[in-house]
């Protein structure tokens, strides 16, 4: 049997395990609900931890799949339109403040009565907070390559008439697949953080619990049995290290080919999983399926103009246009709080904001500190990894354990370890906050670092630069930008980790430090809409505040000055 034929058979056993797995498990993803509704526990018996396993890994799939598609059309359209595109960065800074908990405690009913009769509403609402939990970083990266896009690519694709779809598909996502691919390894970690409050959903007093290896920790963790968490930790290191030798580094391997260079210094890279893909025929097969597919779509796309290239309006029509936008705008935000205004005022009273707006301070100060830290210790460790091939190679793994095993699972442990020793939460919440929103920063990093071209490495090593002018004129410059969105995202993210580890328990203990995130734990569990409404619009005006203020400003630094 030749090279060619093997790979092809294992990649055609591969596929048909994997429809034929997902072909299993869809019968009781829809499956018919009984009179008493969705149920509120799951068994925690250890026989079930692999199916339960399969079934989180297709919610995350799916979501990550509607995370991609969003990212695309919300980026894109953030990116190009001049206007709109400022609401809708605006938009972006809000959602990614928003915290899971929040929407589902507006959505779950939506879900459920969409669907009212089948498992399918409260599958849909669990795809949908780990939607919300995977999609902004994407997009905050791939709006970012869009603005940044090298000028000699931009007028070779105006030199060459590229339609606006050609563009998007010959230019737009090659030039952003490396820190996009980055960002969706992150955003997986980022959905894995919150499986537990996806899967165990909890609000307005009611519980919904689907199979999955999110609740299971939780329902282990509800009756005290520490073995059930640590067989749930085994399996997703397992499951962690299938995923990185099956899916991503085969995929950061294939992803160096849209480097923007001249020249390549570095070795060559390897994956098996890989050289099996390459070695086999799918790429000609799919190639032949999908090209008339990709031939009608091209002469549909027509209609909508050549190249994506930004041609300013002038004269007294733009700024007509600007005043008329921005009146809307106006509109619609003065309509918004003066509903914000009546929904506080009908209910707790404005005296509640301001106790929000103090717990709200408080978790600032913690995320500010956690932000801080991070950049320190992350920004130098990750570009070494990312100019390092063999570096690389050796510490993906470790990286992708690390970032994509869940932190919540071990808080159970951690309770139990602050109230041994005397740890004050209010200070232990800030670590465990570090515990899912670091990696952001170290991912960017490293793919920000990744991306410098040889052209530039080779210089500065046949210049004789190195040592701290080597940082200083290459490396610090180079991941600055990446950095800018890395700590943009981690913020966020650890504004939306706040509700997770503010609150933390075991059993009968549990631990609440005092902060926005607790507020609207708090708030959720019990019902209490109007507050959840008020710790949710407060958290986002913070969000927004400081990335309009602090980020926004490094962000068109490193736009301006700094883009390779």
């Amino acid at each position: 049997m030749t090279a060619a034929v093997a790979s092809d058979v294992i990649v055609v056993a591969g596929i048909l395990v994997l429809f034929g797995t997902i072909a299993w498990m869809l019968p009781d993803v829809d499956a018919t609900l009984g009179p008493e509704g969705p149920p509120s526990h799951i068994s925690t018996d250890p026989a079930n931890l692999p199916y339960y396993t399969l079934r989180s890994l297709l919610r995350m799939a799916v979501a990550l799949l509607f995370s991609l598609i969003f990212t695309f059309i919300y980026g894109l359209a953030a990116a190009r339109l001049r206007r709109v595109g400022k609401v809708l960065t605006l938009l972006l800074d809000i959602l990614q403040s928003v915290p899971v908990l929040g929407f589902l405690s507006a959505t779950i009913t939506i879900w459920i009565t969409l669907f009212p009769h089948s498992m399918l509403g409260v599958e849909a609402a669990s795809v949908f907070a780990i939607f919300t939990s995977q999609a902004w970083n994407m997009t905050f990266s791939f709006r970012n390559s869009l603005l940044t896009e090298p000028q000699e690519l931009d007028e070779a694709a105006r030199s060459f008439r590229l339609t606006r779809w050609q563009r998007f598909w010959k230019l737009d996502v090659p030039n952003s697949t490396i820190p996009l691919l980055w960002n969706c390894m992150m955003s997986v970690s980022g959905g894995w953080f919150f499986l537990t409050a996806s899967e165990m959903i909890s609000v307005n007093n009611t519980t919904y619990a689907l199979p999955g290896i999110g609740s299971f920790v939780e329902e282990s963790a509800a009756n005290r049995e520490l073995g059930n968490i640590g067989l749930a930790i085994v399996a997703m290191i397992l499951v962690v290290l299938l995923i990185d030798i099956g899916v991503w580094r085969p995929l950061i391997i294939w992803s160096q080919k849209f480097r923007n260079e001249q020249s390549s210094a570095d070795a060559p890279r390897s994956s098996l999983v890989l050289n099996v893909i390459r070695r086999s025929h799918i790429d000609d097969l799919l190639g032949a399926a999908f090209r008339p597919i990709g031939e009608a779509l091209d002469v549909a796309m027509r209609p909508l103009g050549r190249t994506g290239a930004r041609w300013p309006l002038r004269g007294a029509g733009r700024r007509a246009g600007d005043v008329v936008f921005a009146a809307a705008c106006a509109g619609v935000l003065i309509a918004a709080a003066a509903g914000l205004v009546s929904t506080i005022g009908n209910g707790p009273g404005l005296a509640e904001l301001g106790t929000a707006l103090y717990d709200g301070g408080l978790t600032f100060l913690r995320v500010a500190v956690l932000t801080l830290v991070c950049s320190v210790i992350w920004v130098p460790i990750g570009a070494s990894i990312g100019m390092n091939p063999r570096l690389s190679r050796m510490l993906q793994p470790l990286i992708q354990i690390l970032s994509s095993f869940p932190a919540n699972f071990v808080f159970p442990l951690a309770t139990l370890v602050f109230i041994a020793w005397g740890i004050d939460i209010n200070w232990g919440s800030i670590l465990l906050m570090a515990l899912g929103a670091q990696w952001y920063i170290l991912f960017n990093v490293i793919a920000g670092a990744n991306s410098i071209p040889s052209d530039l490495v080779e210089m500065t090593r046949n210049l004789g630069v190195t040592g701290f002018l080597r940082w200083r004129t290459l490396i610090l410059p180079s991941v600055f930008g990446a950095w800018c969105e890395g700590g943009i995202t981690a913020a966020g993210g650890a504004w939306n980790a706040s509700i997770v580890s503010e609150v933390v328990s075991y059993g009968n203990h549990t631990l609440v430090a005092r902060g926005l995130g607790s507020y609207i734990t708090q708030a959720t569990e019990s019902g209490q809409t109007a507050r959840v409404v008020i710790g949710v619009a407060v958290m986002s005006a913070i969000v927004v505040i400081v990335n309009r203020v602090f980020w926004a400003p490094l962000q068109r630094l490193a736009s301006r000055r700094f883009s390779l």
